[in-house]
């Protein structure tokens, strides 16, 4: 069983890493501000996020993660090799 971790605001806070979000991108073929549209967060919070620069706020960090989780991708979480990224299969 995983436990999830909820901030103050009783969001999930599954983080992902600045990494994984470029490669999840680079999965669909999504450009930074397609996925800014996608989860609402602004260019900026994406681009900063990315590029390693400060971390999104807990919602904008929520709505990155499903915006990317709705179009297919699955955040595989550290297992002794680093947190990695793969696309959901295809029905």
């Amino acid at each position: 069983m995983m436990l999830m971790n909820y901030g103050d605001s009783g969001i999930k806070l599954d983080m992902i890493t600045p990494a994984q979000s470029r490669a999840a991108r680079a999965l669909i073929n999504w450009s930074q501000p397609e996925l800014a549209s996608a989860s609402g967060a602004s260019i900026s919070t994406i681009r900063d996020f990315e590029t390693g620069k400060r971390s999104p706020i807990a919602n904008n960090m929520a709505a990155i993660r499903n915006a990317l989780e709705e179009a297919g991708v699955i955040f595989v979480a550290e297992n002794g090799e680093g947190p990695g990224v793969r696309l959901r299969k295809q029905e």
